[in-house]
């Protein structure tokens, strides 16, 4: 049992409130909360969800355009993150309207050293609500609660 539920509802109200999670959360349960609030959310889809993953990875990003880059400097490296996405009606989860890839490329500026990683997530939030910018914004905001000390 987790303390998503309990957490939010100290929440005085999350209508119109767009909670950011990492996959631990991606839960089907956590998003009917959400949207029986009238609240949104965007979350990670990985491992512990395969087939969501899997259908995200699936769809046609190569015919996607590129709707953004961020360039930024932090933590002693270099990062340029490259968002698409996608509007989606048929996701095996509750209220996706959007998909989302984004393309980590890091540079330690010690070592050199380049990785690269690909995230995949959903939102509610339709193409109306938020913009890719939006998105990416949202998502690099979620990343950074998360480094932080």
């Amino acid at each position: 049992m987790t303390c998503f539920q309990p957490l939010l509802e100290t929440v005085a109200e999350l209508a119109g409130v767009v909670v950011t999670s990492d996959a631990l959360h991606t839960q089907t349960e956590h998003a009917e909360y959400l949207l029986g609030c009238n609240a949104h959310y965007i979350v990670i889809a990985k491992g512990n969800r395969k087939r969501l993953r899997a259908q995200l990875k699936d769809l046609p990003w190569k015919d996607i355009p590129l709707q953004g880059r961020i360039k930024g400097v932090g933590h002693g490296r270099c990062e340029i993150r490259r968002i698409k996405v996608t509007i989606v009606n048929n996701l095996l989860f509750p209220g996706a309207r959007q998909a989302i890839q984004v393309k980590r490329r890091r540079t330690d500026r010690r070592t050199g050293k380049t990785t690269s990683k690909t995230v995949y997530a959903v939102t509610s939030l339709t193409a109306e609500q938020s913009t890719p910018a939006q998105l990416a914004k949202l998502i690099k905001d979620h990343w950074a609660i998360e480094a932080s000390p």
